[in-house]
């Protein structure tokens, strides 16, 4: 095979170029959190009086809440494992458990909010809880969207097995799942671990 042939099916390999493409849609991803952190940091002191991050924040609930998204993040390792076997029935059953512990997020994440809303420290209640509320709720958005993406793409491996493109699916919501676990560690330690020892 020659070089130019080498090259020309590098570059016109569409699955490649997928994945390729979906890692400069993590990096930019990556930019949008940085300024949200960033965001948050500048206005963590900005209380107007109100509740800091120490009276507010319940430790555990977060520990059991990250713990979750975390299992979630191995469990999706598992589904690529059994796509790499070509075992399609695995790779459904461990995606659906995936998306179980997701969802379970989700809802401790609602829950949290809400609890934070009846109590009068909703986001228009200072500056810190608007950037804790952005930072939190964008990440959480973002879990959503993989969560609808899981579901659709568990619905095309039913109907279609696992052909290439759906491979390709696989390792690219992977890509993006892992990545939220990521910035998920990083609004534990930033936003509730060092705002709860403050």
């Amino acid at each position: 095979m020659s070089n130019e042939t080498v090259i020309q099916k590098h570059f016109y390999d569409p699955e490649a170029n997928k994945i390729f493409g979906f890692w400069i849609y993590l990096m930019s991803d990556c930019i949008i959190f940085a300024t949200l952190f960033a965001t948050y940091m500048v206005m963590v002191h900005n209380t107007a009086f109100g509740p800091i991050a120490k009276e507010i924040f319940k430790l555990p609930f977060v520990f059991l809440e990250t713990m979750i998204l975390l299992l979630s993040s191995i469990i999706y390792g598992m589904a690529v494992i059994a796509m790499d076997r070509q075992n399609k029935i695995l790779v459904v059953t461990w995606l659906i458990l995936t998306g179980i512990l997701g969802s379970a997020f989700i809802i401790m994440e609602l829950y949290e909010f809400y609890h934070l809303i009846m109590n009068n420290c909703g986001p228009n209640r200072s500056g810190f809880l608007s950037a804790f509320f952005t930072l939190v709720g964008v990440h959480g958005l973002h879990v959503s969207s993989g969560l609808i993406w899981m579901a659709v793409l568990i619905l095309q491996i039913i109907k279609r097995g696992l052909t290439k493109i759906n491979c390709t699916r696989i390792i690219c919501l992977s890509m993006f799942w892992h990545f939220l676990d990521i910035i998920w560690i990083f609004v534990f330690s930033v936003v509730y671990l060092i705002g709860t020892m403050q």
